[in-house]
């Protein structure tokens, strides 16, 4: 069977009953079964329903004129080519179109159904076909074609009508159900969204759990990044779902500790106190130590080491007494799945990047394999609202898909902490910030700073040399009167601790992780010089191979 077609007017499309690997010319999507296509060009695929296609179409949106099917790519970079009435996209797909007008229509937008049931509203939804500008009365945003209950005057756009009546955020324990009147809402409640941190109008949808006064935008709390996958049908059957289940071992885990007790101490108070165990991320025991170590760093959270804390006698290895205490696994507000502490990073160059602020880190990680997620011990550490010395103000998580500036930095991400009363906002790298820190030989502390110290009008790093912005954060010693940028004080890499071994296959000795040199040694995996940040070395046999080539 034959059929002569507009797409391709040298040979006719021939019918096959079942096509497998191509997708349609009409519509872009995989053909999985009877199918016309060009045996001669080996192009020019359709689903045999879209080959088939009538030619013209006399449509209500459009009654005026017949609409005649043709395709979109040809007009795609013109100007002048108008979108699809329906949709407002250009799909690159077969559409019908008044060429006298420069009215479209996608076929498939063309073909909706004149009525819908929808989990957005209790009455079935018609489609008016007539262009007119409405405002939907779940997002609130403009539309031209609407879906309609004329007994309720609920007027919204075809893609509203997909909206869930529920949905699982990831940072809420119970269901959010779609709402769309202000007077559901507890009077009490905040009209802001609980995800993104923005102002929520209550006049249109929004997705709500009455408990506990959480709102949340529809794209938010739709937001695959917020979404937690829930298969409501298991949930019906009276099945658990993934995230009870996870939270079922989370609890279980809880009670099995990252250590052994070997030597145990009274103090005074009677209090026990663990002075030697074997923690499960070191091949040797550790020694509790009360003393002050100047220039030392914790394994797991790369911060400066402060009594009391745990101390390898046999290497350079060195714990807080907090960081041996942290738990096996643990649930964040920024992913769906329970987390599990690793002792290095689970990749073959034993680093990775967290996934909170951005930074390249090489000490303990929560991490998801499922997602190959992972977060840096400071940053696991915050929770979703956040008291901070920076800001007068709570700040509360906000994970949005799009950018906000920092107001310590102003660096923009898509993650961070908002101010529900002002317009400050703070990303994890500067909300983790040390409040004090040391600096090489310098005598007294650094504190971070939130306000100029002066208003001299000149500000300059007293390390770089170089002018600061007044209103970015900075660390202060005041008995000096040194102001610094924190990345001249904290270094390029503050959760990186260098001169750590590590054993790979690659060669039979430790290799130790250094900041690169002036030497440019030759990588001897790919022969090319190792002049990147850093890389690995073996002293004893003057062995160096650069991180991506382990």
């Amino acid at each position: 069977m034959e059929i002569q077609h507009f797409c391709h007017d040298e040979h006719p499309l021939v019918f096959n009953e079942d096509e497998r690997g191509h997708r349609c010319w009409a519509c872009n999507e995989p053909i999985l079964g009877p199918s016309y296509s060009c045996i001669k060009c080996e192009r020019y695929y359709h689903h045999k329903s879209c080959a088939e296609l009538p030619r013209e179409l006399q449509h209500p949106l459009h009654p005026k004129h017949p609409l005649i099917l043709f395709n979109e790519m040809n007009f795609f970079k013109d100007k002048k080519y108008s979108k699809c009435e329906v949709c407002r996209q250009y799909r690159g797909q077969y559409t019908y179109g008044c060429s006298l007008c420069n009215f479209n229509l996608h076929n498939k937008c063309a073909s909706l159904p004149l009525t819908i049931k929808s989990e957005v509203h209790e009455h079935p939804l018609t489609r008016i076909w007539r262009s007119m500008k409405f405002t939907c009365d779940l997002c609130g945003k403009e539309g031209n074609v609407p879906y309609l209950c004329v007994s309720c005057n609920f007027c919204i756009h075809k893609s509203c009508t997909s909206y869930p009546h529920s949905v699982k955020a990831i940072r809420h324990d119970h269901f959010l159900h779609l709402t769309y009147s202000s007077l559901e809402v507890h009077q009490s409640v905040s009209q802001f969204c609980q995800l993104c941190v923005q102002k929520v109008d209550t006049d249109y949808g929004f997705y709500y759990c009455s408990s506990c006064n959480f709102v949340a935008h529809l794209d938010c709390a739709m937001d695959e990044e917020n979404k937690e996958g829930i298969n409501l049908m298991k949930l019906k059957n009276g099945e658990s779902s993934e995230s009870e289940n996870e939270n079922s071992e989370l609890d279980e885990s809880n009670d099995s500790t990252t250590y052994i007790v070997k030597k145990i101490n009274v103090g005074e108070d009677g209090i026990e106190i663990a002075k030697e165990i074997k923690h499960f991320s070191h091949e040797h025991d550790l020694k509790l130590i009360d003393e002050v170590e100047n220039n030392k760093q914790c394994d797991g959270c790369l911060r400066a080491i402060l009594p009391p804390f745990y101390s390898c006698v046999k290497c350079n290895f060195f714990l807080h007494k907090s960081c041996v205490e942290l738990p096996k696994k643990k649930r964040h507000p920024l992913h769906r799945h329970s987390l599990t502490l690793l002792p290095k990073a689970a990749c073959r160059t034993m680093l990775f990047w967290c996934d909170a602020c951005g930074q390249i880190c090489n000490g303990f990680t929560y991490n998801c394999n499922k997602c190959d997620f992972d977060l840096d011990v400071q940053c696991s550490l915050i929770s979703d609202i956040l008291a901070h010395k920076g800001h007068e103000h709570c700040l509360h998580l906000s994970s949005t898909r799009y950018s906000q500036n920092c107001s310590s930095c102003n660096f923009e991400r898509s993650q961070g902490f908002r101010c529900i009363t002002c317009e400050f906002a703070l990303d994890f790298k500067c909300a983790t910030l040390p409040y004090t820190t040391r600096y090489k030989q310098h005598e007294h502390p650094f504190i971070l700073s939130y306000v100029a110290e002066d208003d001299s009008g000149e500000y300059y790093c007293d390390i770089c040399e170089e002018e600061r912005d007044p209103n970015q954060w900075f660390y202060y010693c005041a008995y000096c009167n040194y102001p610094a940028h924190p990345k001249c004080i904290l270094g390029k890499y503050p959760n990186f601790k260098f001169g750590v071994s590590y054993t790979f296959d690659c060669h039979p000795h430790p290799l130790t992780i250094i900041q690169k040199t002036k030497d440019h040694h030759a990588c001897h995996r790919c022969g090319g010089p190792c002049d990147e940040e850093f890389f690995y070395q073996c002293v004893s046999c003057n062995f160096y191979v650069h991180t991506y080539c382990l």
